[in-house]
């Protein structure tokens, strides 16, 4: 083998080496760290959406007469003429 051809694998693998570790593996954990981000985030959206609809955990809701219409002022009355 030629010095030059030494040379020029010696060179071909010193990019391989910089590209691996200093491009393709910071890029494939920076992806990683972003999809458990956004999995955490949508987990966090779908309890707060389950929050807000009246999630119960029985799987029922609740009855119709167990609700409470709140009393006021207000007296619903029809006009007679």
């Amino acid at each position: 083998m030629s010095v030059t051809r030494i040379l020029l694998y010696g060179l071909l693998a010193w990019f391989l080496y910089k590209l691996v570790f200093g491009f393709i593996i910071p890029v494939y954990r920076t992806t990683r760290q972003m999809k458990k981000k956004f999995r955490e985030m949508h987990e966090r959206m779908q309890e707060e959406q389950t929050k807000q609809q009246g999630f119960h955990p029985e799987g029922k809701q609740p009855d119709q007469a167990s609700i409470k219409v709140p009393s006021g002022d207000y007296i619903d009355f029809e006009e007679i003429k």
